[in-house]
């Protein structure tokens, strides 16, 4: 087991990993503005709300076909490499969204699912790969991790002063010049890197394979998108819950969701911090914290005043940030030099939970209301435990 010592602290990590943590920032942004206003953009693009505000789900599904598609390619390259080209799709996909009508925005929600799918694990696996020890590698991308859980958070009140000056399109401009920076920062950094190990030699459905020999990396990648399923769909139908019981405010829900996120990101930076001090087996802290997420959301929805629900709303968030944090350090831990392919593919999973989630809920809302909506939240999760529970006894997954 590692010891604190070979794990550095979070400032000293955030120092050797800025570049990595402000990209991963940077990659929320374009789909934060698209979101904080989809009223005016909709306006613009002569469409109806949902009907623009449906385009997102381009984005998932964009997500899941690259991540799968190209999973295998990132531990085949330098991954500073993979981070530029991610940026720079990005940037082109916020100048193409700042047009504003609907073809330029579809374009713009499939090109933000492909380059977030290629961002996201690239620049995670660069991160541990600045640390030799398991415990250090798998901070380090929960590290990443936790920043963008921040910027989720943040964004939108950081996005609100400049949207006042320049307006939604301003936004997606300043987004997609600060991506097409960074990604030439990325190129250059990349100048004379090789992919890590001897990956390159491998054969595109042998790495596959490979991966799959990963002690539990199924059941993990299984945890992964039932887990997302479960919190994303609970988060789609969050504001009509609280509207529908407690008749609660548009503006009065925006603590809410901030206390959500608030909490997601302790619960995610915590975590990771303390399985690197070796404090914990984290199979162990894996199954705690899914155990406490089945309880959370079976206890919300049938919460009877307003502080309790609140406290049930905290939970939920850290008990599955917790169980994100575990799923990264597990599977950088164990992929060694496979593991941009191993966050590629939970990244492309969790993109597909994401977009399942909201699905399920919604189906479960339809046949039996918030009841119903509970036990769809709660089989997915206990499904999830089960997988964990499987990790946990067998040896051959440990």
């Amino acid at each position: 087991m590692s010891t604190t010592l070979e794990v550095p602290g979070d400032f000293r990590m955030a120092r050797r990993l800025w570049p990595f943590l402000v990209a991963s920032a940077v990659g929320l942004i374009p789909f934060t503005v698209f979101g904080m206003y989809l009223v005016p953009i909709s306006d613009a693009a002569g469409g109806s709300v949902a009907e623009i505000g449906g385009l997102r789900g381009l984005g998932g599904l964009a997500a899941l076909a690259v991540g799968v598609s190209l999973a295998p390619l990132i531990d085949r390259v330098a991954r500073e490499l993979v981070a530029a080209g991610g940026l720079a799709l990005l940037g082109i996909s916020a100048a193409l969204g700042a047009v504003g009508n609907v073809f330029a925005l579809a374009v713009f929600c499939l090109l933000i699912g492909a380059s977030t799918s290629i961002l996201a694990p690239s620049i995670g696996a660069a991160a541990a790969d600045r640390f030799r020890s398991p415990a250090a590698a798998g901070r380090a991308a929960t590290l990443v991790s936790a920043t963008t859980s921040a910027m989720a958070m943040l964004a939108a009140p950081v996005l609100a002063l400049p949207g006042l000056i320049w307006g939604w399109r301003g936004n997606l401009l300043a987004a997609s010049a600060i991506s097409l920076a960074l990604s030439a920062a990325f190129f250059w950094r990349a100048r004379g890197r090789k992919a890590p190990g001897q990956r390159e030699r491998m054969s595109y459905v042998a790495t596959y394979r490979e991966l799959a020999r990963v002690p539990g990396a199924l059941p993990l990648l299984a945890i992964a998108m039932l887990r997302t399923a479960a919190f994303m769909g609970y988060l789609a139908y969050l504001a009509a819950f609280y509207d529908d019981k407690f008749d609660l405010a548009p503006g009065w829900f925006a603590l809410v969701w901030s206390l959500s996120g608030a909490w997601f990101f302790l619960g995610n930076l915590l975590a990771g911090r303390y399985l690197a001090a070796g404090r914990i087996n984290p199979e162990r802290m894996l199954l705690a914290g899914i155990a406490v997420a089945v309880v959370a959301v079976a206890a919300f929805y049938f919460s009877p005043t307003l502080p309790l629900t609140l406290v049930f709303t905290a939970l939920m968030a850290a008990s599955h940030a917790t169980v994100a944090a575990c799923v990264t350090t597990l599977l950088v831990r164990r992929s060694g030099d496979l593991r941009g392919s191993a966050l590629s593919v939970n990244a492309a999973g969790m993109s597909l939970g994401t977009f399942l989630g909201a699905a399920i809920g919604g189906l479960g809302l339809g046949l039996g209301g918030y009841p119903g909506t509970a036990l769809t939240f709660a089989a997915l999760t206990l499904i999830a435990l089960l997988c964990a529970l499987r990790i946990l006894i067998a040896p051959g997954l440990r």
